[in-house]
């Protein structure tokens, strides 16, 4: 799977995947009116709406990026109705052609975390049929319980085609307490990295392993270290834009043939008309001014990437 990622990447040449992290708050009035009126106001009408969203940017936006990243929290706080407008929106990236990133970040020990694979990224037998319960392309893992947790993820992958990213060094500035301690004269996140490598050495895909890794663009230098540190993992890179990433931050996350990373923007894009320098919009064409942002993202990463390699 790793292998039609960095194809679709080169296709596109786009390395952006769309977090749809939708809020209520980023949905414009006159389409949850619509939702309301036909569910009311609850769960199922929440639901709706975020899904008519959701659905209204990847129309709007499927030419121009390979994939997209739903992130279930925000799927799951609406319950049940919430998780079905998540299943319903990897479903319709699917038919636009987009690649799913399942935000997940699952992480347990044995038969619970080859549940949470199957999940995912697997297959489930009931009776004689077969079925994909949510069918992303790939999930983000979180590592905290050691092989244990990561290798039925990996397992899954290897049976199925699907893919994961390992949360190695996250954007969040509270990340240090933890992932920057020193452990065996190295940070934590390293120890980490030297895992993603293990876990994905006979998970090879063309020229990158199915296990990758999360790597937040704040923290640029460290990006560049791990980079190195894991050639064969592609880097899924949160942190763009509303957290203060720049295509500058970008570049140390990328190899020289422009390949290896893909950039995370959500707010940036999916609640772009509510910045000011996509109000012109308006909020009744709040997917046309996704694909702007999107548009602007694409040229400042490359614009980054083009002054690095002519340095």
């Amino acid at each position: 799977m790793i292998h039609q990622l960095a194809q679709e990447i080169k296709k596109k040449n786009a390395p952006i995947v769309v977090g749809l992290d939708p809020k209520l708050s980023f949905i414009p009035e006159v389409l949850l009116q619509k939702s309301y009126t036909a569910y009311g106001e609850t769960l199922e009408g929440a639901a709706d709406a975020i899904f008519r969203f959701n659905r209204a940017i990847m129309d709007a936006v499927a030419d121009l990026v390979p994939a997209v990243k739903p992130q279930i929290a925000m799927y799951e706080q609406f319950g049940i109705p919430g998780l079905m407008a998540f299943k319903k929106t990897v479903d319709y990236a699917h038919s636009k052609g987009l690649l799913v990133i399942g935000d997940v970040k699952r992480g347990d020990i044995g038969s619970t975390s080859e549940s949470y694979a199957i999940a995912h990224l697997g297959k489930i037998k009931v009776g004689s049929q077969e079925f994909e319960p949510f069918a992303e392309d790939f999930a983000t893992v979180n590592p905290y319980l050691g092989t244990d947790g990561v290798k039925p993820f990996v397992d899954v992958c290897k049976e199925n085609g699907k893919g994961i990213f390992v949360l190695v060094k996250t954007s969040n500035p509270s990340s240090g307490e933890l992932q920057d301690r020193l452990v065996d004269g190295k940070p934590l996140y390293e120890h980490v990295a030297d895992k993603v490598n293990d876990w994905g050495r006979d998970c090879m895909d063309g020229d990158y392993s199915e296990v990758g890794a999360v790597i937040g663009a704040t923290y640029p230098q460290i990006g560049r270290q791990l980079r190195e540190d894991m050639p064969k993992a592609f880097i899924l890179v949160p942190g763009y834009g509303a957290q203060g990433g720049t295509g500058k931050d970008l570049v140390p996350f990328f190899n020289a043939d422009g390949l290896g990373a893909i950039v995370n923007s959500s707010r940036g894009i999916i609640a772009a008309y509510q910045k000011e320098e996509y109000k012109n919009f308006g909020a009744e064409n709040f997917a046309d001014a996704s694909r702007q942002a999107v548009l602007d993202m694409q040229a400042d990463i490359q614009s980054a990437l083009d002054h690095a390699l002519n340095e």
